[in-house]
């Protein structure tokens, strides 16, 4: 079956053969697949021509670990778990793509540092200038708390000028929000759908999954962006993805042709 490994660099190899990371390959019945370091990146992705037979709930075959729900059995795998995969008929051949990069350059970043891109949010104006500054110019630690849901960060504090209570209200992946201690808390992925605290920003769609890429204990810099230009960044991912379909379109056709 063909199967391939995305997102975070990583290292793997499958019987004894290096596998390349954003590589699609294939294994054989008694294959063994080893992941080993990561060297960037923190979350890698492992595919299957055909995807996993699981079912379906509310539209996904994902796995909701705080509801329990989803997925396995509504937890994570376990050593023994065995999952089966609905048959493909995709050709198994290998093929590779140029991943997207991690981190944005940028001079005033450290290496250490992911800098995303985030427009202004609803309470912005209720933070003084100050506060507003310290907040662009500060490194951001991402704490062991985060998960899918939110990224708990840390750094210094910032307050708005006057405590801001808002009714439960509707909130989006992206969202950053300003607790009462001071410590922004981004909304990730599985963000619920309603909350109440202050809004300074919001990550641009098209940058979300690099603070996704982004490991507990790294850093995070926010760059202020325009909405136009958010909207210009979200139209350059999409012509991205785009690029590599057709590509996988061309060579899929190409070793048609040469098959018969």
């Amino acid at each position: 079956m063909a199967f391939a490994l995305t997102g975070a660099d990583v290292e793997a190899e499958i019987a004894g053969r290096v596998i390349p990371p954003w590589w699609r390959s294939h294994a054989r019945t008694g294959d063994i697949l080893t992941v080993k370091a990561m060297p960037r990146g923190a979350r890698s992705y492992l595919t299957f021509g055909g995807g996993i037979d699981v079912p379906m709930v509310l539209g996904s075959r994902s796995t909701q670990f705080r509801g329990e729900f989803g997925g396995w059995h509504g937890r994570p795998l376990q050593a023994g778990d065995i999952l089966s995969c609905t048959a493909s008929t995709a050709t198994i051949g290998e093929l590779g793509v140029e991943p997207a990069e991690i981190t944005l350059v940028r001079p005033n970043a450290t290496p250490d540092e992911t800098v995303v891109r985030v427009v202004i949010a609803g309470e912005y104006d209720g933070f003084d200038a100050t506060t507003q500054a310290l907040f662009w110019s500060s490194s951001w630690k991402i704490t062991p708390q985060s998960n899918r849901y939110g990224y708990r960060l840390q750094g210094p504090t910032v307050k708005p000028e006057v405590p801001i209570e808002k009714r439960s209200h509707g909130i989006v992946p992206g969202v950053i929000q300003i607790p009462p201690n001071g410590q922004p808390i981004i909304q990730m992925r599985d963000a619920q759908t309603s909350g109440g605290y202050p809004k300074i920003a919001t990550v641009i769609r098209a940058d979300l999954w690099r603070v996704g890429q982004a490991r507990l204990g790294g850093k995070l810099r926010f760059e202020q962006t325009a909405y136009t230009d958010a909207l210009a960044a979200e139209a350059e991912m999409s012509a991205y993805l785009d690029r590599l379909r057709t590509n996988v379109h061309l060579v899929e056709e190409t070793r048609t042709c040469r098959s018969s």
